[in-house]
């Protein structure tokens, strides 16, 4: 009995540190509000993945609640000003704005979305670029108990700075998945934020309910590596934030086997003398048990305690 238990418990161990080396990978689909036919097919998906609701679409209370309701984390998706000319959307934050009228703003976007415990930018490059203007957002999202998803939009973000001195914690997208709406393009880029997940630790990569990458997530996030963990964008928020820009190593290609070959052309069979003696279960269980405690996985933990 005691071996059993030795056993088991160093088994629950190993496990453990399997799960605590696994890579997180979460994934949000922004520009909810305004198909409700795909957005209901995301919904059927994992609940892990998250959903970010653009505050003036016309569906963007109904597909709120439905997501919540069906246990998907949802994100505010907040117009931002962009650095390219094109007109703006309603109630787009822009840098030159007071803090009144962006505190007014996102008051306004928390009751069309309700139940919404983020928020991320739609667009923005130029908002998210100025310091002062970002300044003025964290300083109101912290009396929301809000996080900020930065869809890096721009290389040079201030979302990090500016959450200084607040209580709001920011974590950053790592890859679009569906710049293209090329089916092949989509699996490379998801196939990219996995990878970055299991390089890096972690990994959030962020789609739209385009038709083709809803067919691309319903097709791939069954078939996820068994050291990746889907995670919501709430799980990460104290991973420490390794935006490792290298590039990512080659896809090692499976090796070729050679073509079997037999240097031996048989022989007599061997007969023991003695046959071999039979090994008591509890025995066995003894060396596996000793042999997983004297793993390194197993070391590494008790180390750590």
């Amino acid at each position: 009995m005691f071996q059993r238990v030795k056993f088991t418990g160093l088994l629950s161990s190993l496990l453990f540190a399997c799960s605590v080396h696994a890579g997180k990978l979460a994934i949000v689909i922004d520009d909810f509000g305004y198909r409700p036919a795909q957005e209901n097919q995301v919904l059927q998906m994992p609940a892990a993945v998250s959903v970010a609701v653009l505050p003036n679409a016309p569906h963007a209370r109904e597909m709120a609640t439905k997501a919540h309701q069906r246990g998907h984390e949802v994100l505010i998706h907040l117009p931002m000003a962009p650095l390219s000319k094109q007109p703006l959307e309603k109630d787009t934050l822009r840098p030159d704005m007071s803090s009144a009228e962006i505190e007014r703003i996102i008051s306004d976007a928390t009751q069309d979305v309700p139940y919404a415990v983020g928020l991320n930018n739609h667009m923005g490059s130029a908002m998210t670029s100025s310091l002062s203007g970002m300044q003025k957002v964290m300083q109101v999202l912290d009396h929301y108990n809000f996080y900020f998803l930065d869809s890096m939009t721009i290389g040079n973000s201030q979302s990090t700075r500016a959450a200084t001195g607040t209580s709001v914690k920011v974590i950053k997208r790592r890859v679009f998945l569906d710049d293209s709406q090329n089916e092949a393009e989509i699996r490379q880029q998801f196939t990219r934020a996995v990878r970055l997940a299991q390089r890096d630790g972690s990994a959030i990569a962020i789609g739209h309910p385009h038709p083709t990458t809803v067919k691309v997530l319903q097709q791939m996030l069954p078939t996820l590596p068994g050291d990746i963990t889907l995670v919501r964008p709430s799980q990460l928020l104290n991973e420490p934030q390794r935006l490792n820009n290298q590039p990512l190593p080659p896809e090692s290609k499976p090796m070729q086997p050679d073509k079997p070959r037999n240097p031996f052309h048989g022989s007599e069979l061997c007969v023991t003398k003695h046959p071999p003696q039979p090994v008591p279960a509890t025995r066995a269980l003894s060396i596996l048990g000793d042999s997983i405690a004297n793993s390194y996985v197993v070391k590494t933990l008790r180390s750590l305690f």
